[in-house]
This record gives structure tokens, sequence and C-alpha cells, in this order.
């Protein structure tokens, strides 16, 4: 079937309100599953990085803890988000009887498979951190959880920014795989309108630039975002105040 762009436009024309409806919901869904498994990766990114002592009941429990975070985020990065919809949605409703609205089973499958990643993020971005700054903060009497608030976190989550802000443009092009549970979504509300009229390569033609313009759209504000927190590309280096009052004398001196 050759493409036709009087269908291209007739489509637009008659169905722009589901095109609409559909894209509204994959960017709700992507932008608080994104939030959602930030901060679940961050949680579980900080609690994996805790030394665990030699001995003691917290050694055991730390332990138990980190097994069960291994589990999730191997899991989770391990299978398809196609499959833990199917597994997540359809599961809860057998084995405990939820009926879960499916949008909102929609956010929760696209947090937790956000936070497995994120979690491994977050991981690598303390473990970047230098080891003198971890030091040097013990050595001015800080204990862990005031070096990672004060110290370590400030930076990792600068550092780990873009590598969330493209976590949020793959949720908005995997929200499409949610469509089995019966997401609204845009790849299911096209779904919709190529099975009205039969038209399926004018209709999924459409939804591939829509797509396009929201994941580009997205990439030039997070970078912008970006840009205003590297700051300014020339800075003023300003001494301390010895050094000023020594070159305010030094000048009055010639």
């Amino acid at each position: 079937m050759d493409l036709s762009f009087e269908w291209i436009i007739k489509i637009i024309e008659t169905n722009w309100p589901m095109f609409l409806r559909g894209a509204g919901v994959t960017l709700l869904i992507a932008l608080i599953g994104t939030i959602f498994g930030a901060l679940i990766g961050l949680l579980a990114g900080i609690i994996r990085t805790i030394p665990i002592p030699e001995k003691g009941a917290k050694k055991g429990f730390l332990k138990f803890i980190n097994i069960i975070l291994s589990v999730y985020i191997e899991f989770f990065r391990g299978t398809p988000m196609i499959v833990q919809a199917m597994v997540i949605y359809y599961g809860s409703a057998a084995a405990f009887g939820w009926q879960m609205n499916p949008i909102i089973a929609g956010v929760v499958i696209v947090a937790i498979n956000t936070g497995a990643y994120m979690a491994e993020i977050v991981r690598g971005g303390i473990i970047s951190v230098d080891t003198g700054q971890y030091e040097a903060a013990q050595a001015i009497g800080m204990n862990h959880v005031q070096t990672m608030t004060h110290v370590v976190m400030p930076q990792v989550i600068r550092n780990i920014l873009p590598a969330t802000g493209n976590q949020f443009i793959i949720n908005i092009k995997d929200t499409a795989v949610l469509s089995v549970i019966s997401v609204t979504e845009l790849f299911f509300q096209t779904k919709t309108v190529a099975g009205n009229n039969f038209r399926y390569f004018e209709a999924f033609f459409i939804v591939c630039i829509i797509y396009f313009i929201l994941t580009y759209a997205v990439t030039l504000i997070l970078r912008y975002f970006e840009r205003k927190l590297d700051g300014p590309d020339n800075y003023i280096v300003v001494g301390n105040q010895a050094q000023i009052e020594a070159g305010e004398h030094k000048g009055i001196g010639q």
C-alpha cells in the first residue's frame, strides 16, 4: 500500500483528539514513573554503598538487604518490560484479587523498572566520587550519613542528571508496551485509529513523528537545564579576604 498524504491529513483531522489524549497519557506515565523510579534508584543505590561492618547484627541486616536489592535489580533489568507488565497487572489480579487501574499499573511498572536501572546508575555515581573526599569528611568528624548528604550526593545528583533524562526519554518510548494491559497511551490509541480505517501505514507514520517530536522536545529541555547547572564557561576566581586585602595594599603602594 502506497503512502497517501491525503489519508495522513484525513486521519489527523479526524482523530487528532485521540492522538492528543494518547500523547498526554504517555507523557504522564513516563514522567511520574521516571520520578518515582529515580527516587527508588536513589534509595537503593545509597543503601548498596553503605559500608558493611565486619561483625554484629548490622552486618547481617545489610547483607540481607543487599541480597534483596540485588535480586530486584537483576530481575527487572534482565526481563522485558512487556513481560513485567503482564505479570504485575494480571498476576496481582489472579493472586491477590487486585484489579488495578491500567494507568496506575502503568506508572507502577515504569517506576519499578526505572528504579532497577537508576539504582546501578546511582551506585556508579557514588563510587565515582574520589575516596579522598570521604576521608576528608571523616577527618572533620562527619559520619556516613552526613558525608553522603553534604559531600557525596550533591555531586552524584548532578552527575546522574543526564542519565536520568535519558531514562525519561526511554520511558516515553517504552510506554508503548503498556498497550498489552489496555493502557490508553499513544500506541494504543494509534492501533484503534488504524483499525477504524485500515490505513495502518499512515496511522503509524503519524505516531512515529509524534514520538520523535516528544523525545526531541524533552531532549532540548534537558540540555537547557544541564547548561544552567553547568554555569558560565568563564569563572572569576575570588580569593579569600586576606588575599583581597593584600592585593588592595599592593595597589595602594604602587
